[in-house]
């Protein structure tokens, strides 16, 4: 048992962040990304024993958060929210009046890209936020269950889709 929560201990230091992070953006407010986090680690403690080996320890704990967070919105019966938020120094720097007008320029385009990602379907929305968390393709692969030249080539049309939604293009999901 000790020898579990040791290891258990080690997985919550080194992956709560990017844990949260995949939790964030399906969640619609901090404390439902806590509970959802929460959540996660609950599943993982859950399931350590079944840790076969076969995958990276990483890429099973984000399976585990992906499994998790798909399950929340099914329950929650709605619509997702992606979210990007600025940390409290980002805030601090837009309240500067030096270079106002890029920072609000640069604000509309990420509440324009937290809209277009917004109207991806869930999976896409899923393969986003992982290239967000700057996961390998092979690794979104075995997360997901899907091929990785597919994955390449699905980040490459949703790339391609927000682009046009950015533009002003297609507003609507596939």
């Amino acid at each position: 048992m000790k020898a579990k929560e040791e290891t258990f201990r080690e997985i919550v230091t080194e992956h709560q962040e990017r844990v949260w992070n995949i939790c964030r953006h399906y969640a619609r407010s901090i404390d439902d990304t806590k509970d959802l986090q929460q959540e996660v680690m609950i599943n993982v403690w859950r399931n350590l024993g079944s840790f076969r080996g076969e995958a990276m320890l990483s890429t099973w704990i984000y399976r585990i958060a992906v499994n998790t967070c798909l399950s929340y919105i099914l329950k929650e019966n709605r619509r997702s929210a992606f979210s990007l938020s600025m940390d409290q120094h980002g805030i601090a720097d837009l309240m500067q009046d030096d270079g106002m007008m890029e920072k609000i320029e640069t604000e509309l385009k990420l509440n324009l890209l937290h809209d277009a990602i917004n109207r991806l379907t869930v999976i896409d929305k899923l393969l986003i936020s992982l290239s967000i968390e700057k996961i390998s393709c092979r690794e979104m692969a075995e997360i997901i269950g899907i091929t990785e030249p597919n994955v390449r080539t699905k980040l490459h049309r949703i790339r391609e889709e927000l682009r046009n939604m950015m533009k002003g293009g297609n507003n609507e999901s596939k």
